[in-house]
């Protein structure tokens, strides 16, 4: 047994081990005692003034050699400035065992930075409540009184720290709900093993026969230096292809420590991975900020926040649509197959094992080839054939009305006003039957509006008003003889009261709603995330309108989210027909995106195709209920000629006030409109005269037509 002088000396060395610190609380009071900013104390210590803060809120514990300084410190302050009538403070380290913080049971995003960027850590301590220098947490459940949902963080207890985390320079790792954790790590090899097996980063699979979400490591420019990497990647090629060279130190660490990169190398988004060991995934995704890994296009701003920002940011996007694993385009592709996943658990009758089977209504796991006029020119299939037909060409519409169509009344109007539609594709997406099985080739077939599939057919006999543009073409002109088109076009024909008579088609057998989960993560994602702004679906048209015009500066970071999220349903769809990257492919050859189940350009033409139809109708509509007739087609967005600056004066209502069903609607979810912009009537007439298209413009700047390809 132990003697008494033993137990003393194994308790003395423990207690040499780390020096001991007074409670978070007590060095707030300190510092302030003593007269010296959280910035000033950052100064002398040589770190961040956020570091500081979670100091003295219990977030995050000092590390050697600022560790023993700031002990040093503390005790000199606390001779100065002994508490008054209070009793001694226990150690730091009796009550940390005991109080590991935890995460609250609702994330409701803060609306200011400062509150975004205090956290539990790795190294816990009690969270000083009565602290004076946070009184943000204390305030924080009335900060955003907008906010209708809350966003759940992950309950995973295999994830406790949720699905990604920000990595500054100075070691600090800002995940979501303001976590901060503290991550030793100097070496990219160090980072992938902290992250796989102290970080509890991930997060849970969102169907029951899908995969984790691996953990997403976002490194800022300060980050990446310390961890061997060039600060940004140089070179002459397209910046989302440029890669770290085979021969760079940290990919020769990476390879020496077993670990592996995918076929994409080391980029912006890189992926190390280990196969996995039964059913543990060992997986890590990088994101270098200053290697553009955040586009601005998708993420405005967002690389420019501070590190709890991004965090809190991509936090929401995680939780809300899906952990990013690349471009918000990737992002939106990966969500397809995790809501859908190829296979599932079957039993082998002849064995009794489980065995992987194919999972209905999934895409299932191999590429499967179009059919000829479904491909692009250069695809195999094209090339390979001899193909000489004409391709499907289910394009969204860039239209702009012939000028000699337009009315003196219709010119002399004061204003041009811009109606946008919300996520038009996603709107598309809900309830598409599309095809799962192989394309089966048809000569003079039966037209069918329920089978999706490429039908070879002439619409040229249909005669439109032309003041509007043709459904069937995206430039809006009359088609001249036979053409491919998607099973939506040519039923929106049958819709108008015209003979369809098709003279091939390539229909599938095998058929389901593909897209519905997708849909509806992604509008439930929007609608919140829209909420959140202020934008909520109980506002009258006009109070949403004054919604709308102020949604983006009520909370920047939550407007970013949004921004990202509609960027994930162009670029998802738009990555259904992923074409040919790089400056030394020929015509021919496999790519490979080829290979890839989702690589669906049926689909797409599916969604793009009954966008296109949506539009047209609610412009044939709106003819017949206003006797107004449009400006200019952009996708998603129609120019109007308007007696008002409102779409409030042109837009029709019943009697009652109400908005008369089957025009443009104002309101926030999916396929209902808003305020794009307002010009003058004469700037609009000028650009038509000059070629140009309004609906581009009308915003005041140049609008991107970007279908993620």
């Amino acid at each position: 047994m132990a003697s008494e002088e033993e137990l003393f000396a194994s308790v003395d060395a423990l207690l040499e081990e780390e020096p001991q610190l007074p409670p978070p609380a007590e060095r707030a009071r300190l510092r302030e005692a003593a007269g010296i900013t959280q910035a000033r104390l950052a100064v002398a210590l040589k770190t961040s003034t956020q570091t500081v803060k979670n100091y003295e809120n219990g977030r995050s514990e000092p590390r050697e050699p600022r560790l023993s300084a700031y002990q040093r410190l503390l005790k000199g302050w606390a001779a100065k400035y002994p508490a008054h009538g209070t009793p001694a403070a226990p150690p730091a380290s009796a009550p940390v065992v005991a109080s590991r913080p935890v995460a609250p049971e609702t994330f409701t995003a803060p609306t200011s930075p400062e509150a975004g960027t205090v956290a539990p850590v790795k190294t816990p301590a009690p969270a000083a409540q009565t602290a004076p220098t946070v009184p943000e947490r204390a305030a924080r459940p009335a900060a955003r009184p907008a906010a209708k949902k809350a966003v759940k963080p992950a309950t995973d207890p295999r994830f406790p720290h949720g699905p990604l985390a920000v990595l500054d320079g100075d070691g600090c790792a800002y995940g979501v709900d303001g976590l901060v954790l503290d991550c030793p790590a100097t070496t990219v090899v160090e980072l992938v093993e902290w992250t796989l097996r102290e970080s509890g980063l991930g997060a849970a699979r969102l169907h029951r026969y899908g995969k984790d979400s691996d953990p997403l490591i976002v490194l800022t420019a300060a980050a990446a230096v310390k961890l061997g990497l060039p600060e940004r990647l140089e070179g002459h090629e397209q910046r989302r292809s440029l890669r770290l060279p085979e021969d760079h130190p940290v990919v020769r660490q990476v390879v020496k420590a077993k670990w592996q990169l995918t076929q994409r190398g080391f980029g912006p988004w890189a992926r190390i991975y280990r196969k996995a060991q039964g059913r543990e995934r060992q997986c890590v995704q990088l994101a270098i900020l200053s290697w553009d890994a955040l586009d601005e296009r998708s993420w405005p701003g967002v690389a420019e926040m501070a590190p709890a920002d991004i965090a809190r940011v991509l936090g929401v996007y995680a939780q809300r649509v899906i952990t990013p694993r690349g471009s918000t385009a990737v992002s939106g592709l990966e969500l397809m197959t995790a809501l859908r996943p190829p296979t599932r658990a079957v039993r082998d009758e002849a064995t009794g094992n489980w065995v992987p089977g194919h999972n209905p209504g999934s895409l299932g796991t191999e590429p499967m080839d179009p059919a000829p006029p479904e491909a692009t020119p250069e695809h195999p299939v094209v090339v390979q054939s001899g193909w000489t037909g004409s391709f499907l060409n289910e394009e969204a519409y860039q239209w702009v009305r012939p000028v000699d169509t337009l009315s003196d009344e219709e010119c002399l109007l004061p204003y041009a006003v811009g109606l946008d539609l919300n996520t038009a594709f996603l709107a598309a997406a809900a309830r598409l039957v599309v095809g799962l099985s192989a394309p089966d080739h048809f000569h003079a077939p039966a037209f069918n509006p329920k089978i999706p599939g490429s039908w070879l057919v002439d619409l040229s006999h249909i005669e439109l008003d032309p003041r509007l543009p043709s459904p069937f073409t995206p430039d809006g002109t009359r088609p001249t003889g036979p053409a491919w088109y998607q099973t939506h076009t040519v039923a929106y024909a049958q819709e108008l009261g015209y003979n369809v008579a098709p003279i091939e088609a390539y229909l599938r057998r095998e058929t389901g709603a593909y897209l519905d989960p997708w849909h509806d993560r992604l509008k439930t994602a929007y609608v919140d995330t829209l909420a959140d702004l202020g934008v909520t679906k109980d506002l009258d048209d006009r109070a949403f309108l004054a919604a709308m015009e102020r949604h983006k500066q009520a909370d920047p970071a939550l407007a970013a989210v949004l921004s990202a999220i509609k960027a994930t349903v162009k670029g998802g769809v738009g990555k259904l027909r992923e074409r040919p990257q790089g400056r030394h492919y020929k015509e021919g050859e496999r790519w490979p995106a080829l290979e890839r189940p989702t690589w669906r350009p049926d689909i797409r033409a599916a969604v793009i195709s009954k966008a296109r139809v949506n539009m047209h109708r609610k412009l044939l509509n709106m003819s017949r209920m206003t006797s107004l007739f449009p400006l200019a087609v952009l996708s998603d967005c129609v120019v109007y000629p308007s007696p008002g600056s409102s779409p409030l004066d042109f837009l029709p209502y019943a009697a009652s006030g109400k908005p008369q069903p089957g025009g443009f609607r104002l309101g926030p979810t999916p396929g209902l409109a808003k305020l794009e912009g307002i010009q003058e009537m004469a700037w609009a007439v000028d650009l038509m005269e000059k070629g140009l298209n309004p609906a581009r413009h009308i915003k005041g700047g140049d609008a991107v037509l970007d279908e993620g390809e």
